[in-house]
């Protein structure tokens, strides 16, 4: 998978406070499709979550026919709730992807995100593509403590997938995240959206590289995500119209 280049600056605001954050989450959470029981420290797998497997998941659970859309680096109050009026207008579920930090300073769009039956996915505290390159205390630091703030933001909610950023996965960090119920994602399409190359470019990439497989990976934070929203607002009729159906990735 390629790494995102590009400024990521925004998120280092946000890395020294988030590091330094312990979350004790207590009492049961509400079961529901992506529920499961309140986190034990970090070190303990949660004895209610049923572990996944630890390959990186890109096929869709709607067969060879699905397109699973995921959404990365949210959840942002201006660009995530765009994206959302978005899919319900097309009825389509996507998988949003979301940074612990981001998810702990907008509990009520991450609330907003579950209401709508879409899925949630583990992006890590701080967004650090090199994190393959870093301890496994790191990594386990930067994924589980992501899982209990998005859990906590959701109102119990417990992501189902953890993508690493940049596609930075070890062993060591699938493992880690199966063991917690999250299955590890990858992508097949990188719109290269972050880097606003224009609404035409970012549709022209989907279109191209569509045969690649049916994950496909947009932001909505970050940034100015007008090209993606605007983006998807072309791509979610046409590709339905084209016989594509929109689900969510395998676990």
């Amino acid at each position: 998978m390629a790494r995102h280049s590009g400024g990521r600056g925004w998120y280092g605001k946000l890395v020294g406070a988030a590091l330094g954050v312990t979350i004790l989450a207590t009492g049961a959470s509400v079961w529901t499709a992506q529920a499961g029981t309140s986190d034990s420290p970090a070190a303990k797998k949660p004895s209610a979550v049923k572990p996944v497997s630890k390959t990186i998941a890109h096929a869709s659970e709607n067969g060879k026919r699905g397109i699973n859309i995921t959404i990365d680096d949210g959840p942002d109050p201006k660009w995530t709730p765009q994206m959302l009026e978005l899919l319900r207008q097309y009825d389509v579920k996507a998988t949003f992807c979301m940074v612990g930090t981001q998810a702990q300073a907008h509990p009520d769009v991450v609330k907003k995100v579950v209401a709508d039956g879409h899925r949630l996915c583990d992006h890590s505290i701080s967004h650090n593509t090199g994190m393959d390159k870093e301890s496994n205390a790191y990594q386990s630091k930067q994924i589980l403590d992501a899982e209990r703030m998005i859990t906590k933001a959701s109102g119990g909610v417990r992501p189902m997938y953890y993508r690493a950023p940049g596609g930075a996965f070890t062993p060591y960090s699938r493992k880690l995240a199966a063991s917690h119920g999250m299955r590890p994602l990858g992508w097949n399409v990188d719109t290269k959206d972050f880097e606003r190359p224009g609404t035409d470019a970012i549709i022209a990439t989907v279109e191209r590289e569509l045969p690649n497989g049916p994950t496909l990976l947009f932001h909505d934070a970050g940034g100015d995500r007008t090209q993606t929203v605007e983006a998807l607002r072309t791509l979610l009729p046409r590709l339905k119209q084209q016989g594509y159906t929109y689900g969510f990735p395998v676990r």
